[in-house]
């Protein structure tokens, strides 16, 4: 028989406090240990359920071990490690977005398959998308290295009716290869391709714990509608596809609206909790060659269709 789960005395010695970012997405939690709240069930439950309303939480001052933000991140899911890049030594679930560690390379020198500065929802091109992300900064630099997040059921609620009505039945195609392979000699993108095939998902997701409409589509994995089709308005052949292009252009655009956005300056310690189905990010490469060490955890999803 498991032993019980030991809850210390300062999870519950006062309640969560929560502040709003903007009207749109977003609130900072204070008064809670996430290294804590992993062995009691009813902040996480409290946790999650200000997740599901706010989209993305942010926690202040969690000096926390690898393993105690794995343990954390594990109360909400199952935890996946990403098919490309390297796990922490020390928890073998966490990614290790480290840049500019090694002073030899020159200023920047970006890693392949690795740039965030371009908005874009997490691993779109698989079957079943990761469900969210618990992403801490073990070390960030004095200025910049901002990261945004979008409310992608706000950009769907604020499309015009005509564009609701186009899109409504959509499904679109997500790949990796031409994210990730574009680099790689012909074989061994192929390959890659293979293990790793394209995925459909509507256009406009019904997300699977709120029952909210999102527009679900990114300028990274989405490359084209499934089944796009208009034949009203074509003269010749060459009109069908300008239509799905400039389509496709407008709605992966909508991450961009200020409106939509919460902005968060990083300082050591800062965690980052995030429904990777409802909102987008981008991660500002301003920070020229400073040291950045960040840990992600990866909660797993299911499938979308």
């Amino acid at each position: 028989m498991a032993a019980p789960a030991i809850v210390r005395p300062s999870v519950r010695q006062h309640s969560i406090k929560v502040e709003l970012c903007t009207p749109a997405i977003g609130a900072e939690l204070s008064n809670i240990s996430l290294a804590d709240a992993a062995h009691d069930p009813d902040a996480i439950a409290e946790i999650r359920a200000l997740w599901l309303k706010h989209k993305v939480l942010f926690f202040r001052d969690q000096d926390i071990s690898p393993m105690e933000q794995q343990n954390f991140a594990a109360q909400f899911a199952e935890l996946e490690s990403h098919p490309f890049a390297p796990s922490h030594p020390e928890a073998d679930k966490l990614l290790a977005l480290y840049r500019n560690l090694d002073p030899s390379k020159p200023e920047g020198f970006v890693e392949k398959a690795s740039r965030e500065n371009i908005w874009h929802a997490d691993v779109t091109y698989k079957k079943a998308p990761p469900r969210g992300a618990i992403l801490r900064c073990e070390l960030g630099p004095d200025t910049g290295g901002d990261t945004i997040w979008s409310n992608m059921v706000m950009a769907y609620e604020k499309l015009p009716e005509a564009i609701k009505q186009r899109i409504d039945g959509l499904y679109a195609k997500h790949s990796a290869e031409h994210a990730f392979g574009a680099q790689m000699p012909i074989a061994d993108r192929h390959a890659m391709a293979a293990k790793n095939p394209a995925a459909e998902h509507p256009v406009v997701l019904t997300h699977p714990e709120t029952g909210e409409k999102v527009l679900y589509v990114n300028t990274v994995f989405t490359t084209h509608f499934s089944n796009f089709y208009n034949f009203d308005d074509i003269r010749y052949g060459q009109d069908f596809m300008p239509e799905a292009h400039h389509l496709l252009n407008y709605l992966t655009s909508q991450a961009a609206i200020p409106e939509y956005q919460v902005r968060l300056k990083w300082r050591n310690n800062t965690v980052a909790m995030w429904d990777n189905l409802a909102v987008q990010h981008y991660a500002v490469a301003d920070y020229g060659k400073a040291p950045r060490k960040m840990l992600r955890a990866t909660l797993t999803g299911t499938a979308l269709s």
